[in-house]
């Protein structure tokens, strides 16, 4: 059953790409595995898939043993500065960086092993109080300072578009993100890659890929509804 979801989506991301005229390989499907058992996961990694995201640091640590070590991790939720030197070496790109403060002790963490950790810096664009990430108006700033740590690499920007029942209602958030994401790019700053736009989950990643995410996030569309763990 998930082998079968991960391909449809896989399709509707194809789809997608082919009605905004773009390739398919400029995008990267994650799958969110988020309080899934290892056996879904193995699942969607016999049907293709290679990059999976999780939102609690705990849950890498788990996984990342068992499971295939071809299987690229995104740590996608939100990131306390207390985990972060559980998760450098272990996530190949970290989507969540949300203030100059969580970077910083990335750029600790990662000097102390000589790495380099990509990072995405986390936007919220709709600025919803509910949610993490720097309002648009901070973040060039922010790319700014962050850009000047050696061993942190920006590779782009992330957002989490409101919950919505129609997806047509985050096409403006999308639009506004990839705007600000083509005009800091064209900026060429140093340190400053703007590689990837991660945007769209499983309500909307259609409509994002449309208005330029490079890698959509989806959990529910592969996996079903979420498992409540016990913490």
């Amino acid at each position: 059953m998930v082998a079968e979801k991960y391909l449809e989506i896989q399709k509707r991301v194809e789809n997608a790409c082919a009605r905004a005229g773009r390739d398919p390989g400029e995008v990267t499907l994650i799958a969110v595995s988020k309080t899934k058992p290892v056996g879904m996961l193995n699942e969607a990694y016999q049907a293709g898939a290679r990059d999976f995201g999780e939102n609690k640091v705990q849950e890498i640590l788990e996984k990342y043993p068992v499971l295939p070590q071809d299987i690229r991790w995104h740590m996608i939720g939100h990131l306390q500065t207390n985990k972060v030197r559980q998760v450098v070496g272990k996530a190949c790109l970290i989507h969540s960086v949300d203030s100059v403060k969580l970077a910083a002790e990335i750029e600790k963490e990662s000097s102390k092993r000589n790495l380099v950790t990509p990072i995405l810096l986390e936007v919220n664009v709709a600025e919803e109080e509910s949610k993490f990430g720097f309002h648009l108006s901070e973040t060039e700033q922010a790319l700014t300072e962050i850009a000047a740590f050696p061993h942190v690499s920006i590779q782009g920007l992330m957002t989490i578009a409101p919950f919505v029942k129609d997806a047509e209602e985050n096409r403006q958030i999308f639009r506004k993100l990839y705007q600000f994401f083509i005009d800091i790019k064209q900026k060429k700053a140093d340190n400053v890659y703007m590689n990837v736009l991660s945007m769209g989950m499983t309500g909307d990643f259609e409509v994002a890929i449309e208005e330029g995410a490079t890698m959509v996030r989806v959990g529910t569309g592969i996996f079903g509804e979420r498992e409540k763990r016990e913490n």
